[in-house]
């Protein structure tokens, strides 16, 4: 039985009394945000709206963003990593389940030495196959989805410190790594204790 958002009391300094709202908006204004869900347009413009809003308020405390997600739209990830990597406020990234295809990516986006799995998390780096459809239409994309898959090995390569080889290697096949394993090929800066 679904029981929606929990409510938690919330009291600001200027008020006798606490009011009532949402977990997820009163944990947004302590600066944690979540992607606990296939990413898409509407979860991507949330985050980034969130992100652009935290960091204009306060760029100098640091944003963290809890992925426990399947991977999803790449266009909608690009769009959360880009902006990780242009607000001022450093984004902390933080395993805590799957981090899946576009969830890896932008797991490996933030901040240097400030990206963190928990010990049972399970990382998934992208398999970029082409996808099965008809002739006509792979060959229309074929050269989009061959310049955002370079898009994507040069961003694995530069934020894991791995040779780009070795990301193209590992991005042809399905691989699958615990925290541990990510730690060791640069995704992940910790592993939680």
């Amino acid at each position: 039985m679904p029981i929606g958002v929990p409510k938690v009391p919330f009291q600001l300094p200027e008020e006798d009394e606490a009011s009532w709202v949402d977990l997820y908006n009163r944990l947004f204004q302590e600066r944690l945000l979540f992607l606990g869900q296939e990413v898409n347009t509407e979860i991507s413009n949330q985050l980034v709206g969130l992100m652009v809003y935290l960091s204009l308020e306060d760029k100098t405390r640091d944003l963290y963003l809890f992925i426990n997600s399947p991977g999803g739209e790449v266009i909608s990830g690009m769009a959360i990593f880009d902006i990780m990597q242009v607000v001022e406020a450093e984004v902390h990234t933080v395993c805590v389940g799957l981090a899946a295809s576009m969830g890896s990516l932008l797991l490996v986006g933030g901040e240097f030495t400030k990206r963190l799995a928990f010990p049972h998390a399970m990382i998934h780096q992208p398999a970029t196959s082409l996808y099965e459809g008809q002739v006509g239409e792979c060959m229309l994309e074929a050269e989009e989805l061959l310049k955002m898959r370079k898009t994507i090995t040069n961003i694995y390569a530069q934020r894991t410190g791995k040779a780009s080889w070795q990301i193209y290697r590992d991005m042809e096949r399905d691989l699958f790594m615990s925290a541990e394993e990510a730690e060791a090929h640069g995704i992940v800066d910790t592993v939680a204790a």
